[in-house]
C-alpha cells in the first residue's frame, strides 16, 4: 500500500512538471517573439504595402493572402477529407482495399512540406501551367490538409457511441440522415478541431507556397487566382534572408509577432464555437 501511495504521488509530481515545463517553454516562447515585435507593429504595417528598398513598408498583402489561400485550400479539402472521413468510419468494410487507403493516408500525412511543395511545383505550376500563382498554393495546400482531416474525421466518428447510430436506425432513418443529423452534430467538436489543427499549420506554411505561390503580391485584383500570392509566413522568410529594405530585421520581427497574433486569434475564434457546441451536446453540464 504504501508503495502505491509513493507511486501515485510521484506520478503526480511528474505530471505537474510536465505540464508545467510546457507552460513555460510556451510563456517564454511568446515573450521573445511578442516582446521584439510588438513595437513594430502599428495600423500602416498591418494594412500597408510592403517596400523592397525604402523603409516603412507594410504587410497587408501578405496578411490578406494568407486568409485568401486558406479558405481556398479549406475549400477542396473538407468536403472532400470529411467525406472520405466518413466513407472510412460508416460506408468502408474491413478489407485490403481500405487498409491500403489507411496505410497511404498516414503515409501523406508524414510527408514533410517541403515534398508536397516539389510536387505541386512539378504539377500545378509546370505541368498545367499554372505558374507561381495564388491557385496553385491553394490546391498544394489542400493535398497537405487531406490527410489530417480524414483521418481526424474517421476517428471523431467512430468516438460517437455506437448506440446513438442505432438508436436514428431504429427508429427509421436513413444511413444519411442519420450521419447528417446524429453523427455528424455529436462529432462536430472534434471536427472543429481538427480544422483548427490544419487552419494553423496552414497559416505558417513556408515551404509548399514557396514554390508554388511565389514569393511576390499583386498590386492589382488581389482576388486574381493567377497572382503570385506571398503569404505572410512567406514574407517573413524572406525579408529574413533577401529583403534589401533598410528595416528589414524590424519587418522580420514585426510579421512574426503579427503571424502569431493572427495564428492564436484565429484559433481562438473557432475553438469557442467548439466549446458552445461541446456544452450544448452535453446538456449544460
Amino acid at each position: 500500500m504504501r508503495l502505491s501511495k509513493l507511486t501515485d504521488k510521484a506520478a503526480t509530481i511528474f505530471f505537474w512538471v510536465a505540464g508545467l515545463s510546457i507552460i513555460v517553454i510556451l510563456a517564454w516562447f511568446l515573450i521573445q517573439i511578442l516582446g521584439g515585435g510588438l513595437s513594430h507593429l502599428s495600423w500602416s504595417f498591418i494594412t500597408g504595402k510592403p517596400s523592397e528598398s525604402i523603409a516603412g513598408g507594410g504587410v497587408g498583402p501578405q496578411l490578406f493572402n494568407s486568409f485568401y489561400i486558406l479558405f481556398l485550400s479549406l475549400l477542396v479539402s473538407l468536403p472532400i477529407g470529411i467525406g472520405a472521413g466518413i466513407y472510412m468510419a460508416i460506408y468502408a468494410g474491413k478489407n485490403k482495399f481500405t487498409d491500403l487507403i489507411r496505410i497511404s493516408v498516414e503515409a501523406l500525412s508524414s510527408v514533410p512540406s517541403i515534398v508536397l511543395g516539389l510536387f505541386g511545383a512539378l504539377l500545378f505550376v509546370n505541368i498545367m501551367g499554372w505558374s507561381f500563382s495564388i491557385q496553385a498554393g491553394a490546391a498544394t495546400l489542400a493535398l497537405l490538409n487531406l490527410p489530417i482531416l480524414v483521418r481526424i474525421t474517421e476517428e471523431s466518428i467512430r468516438a460517437v457511441p455506437s448506440s446513438y447510430w442505432e438508436a436514428s436506425l431504429a427508429l427509421g432513418s436513413t444511413q444519411w440522415q442519420a450521419i447528417r443529423k446524429v453523427l455528424i452534430p455529436t462529432a462536430m467538436p472534434g471536427l472543429i478541431t481538427g480544422i483548427t489543427l490544419v487552419s494553423g499549420r496552414a497559416l505558417g506554411e513556408t515551404a509548399i507556397l514557396i514554390y508554388t505561390a511565389g514569393t511576390s503580391v499583386a498590386r492589382h485584383s488581389p482576388f486574381d487566382l493567377q497572382n503570385m500570392g506571398e503569404t505572410l509566413a512567406v514574407h517573413l522568410w524572406y525579408v529574413g534572408g533577401s529583403s534589401l529594405a533598410p528595416d528589414a530585421a524590424e519587418i522580420a520581427k514585426g510579421s512574426a509577432a503579427l503571424l502569431i497574433i493572427v495564428v492564436l486569434v484565429f484559433n481562438l475564434f473557432i475553438a469557442l464555437p467548439s466549446r458552445m457546441i461541446q456544452k450544448r451536446l452535453s446538456g449544460g453540464k
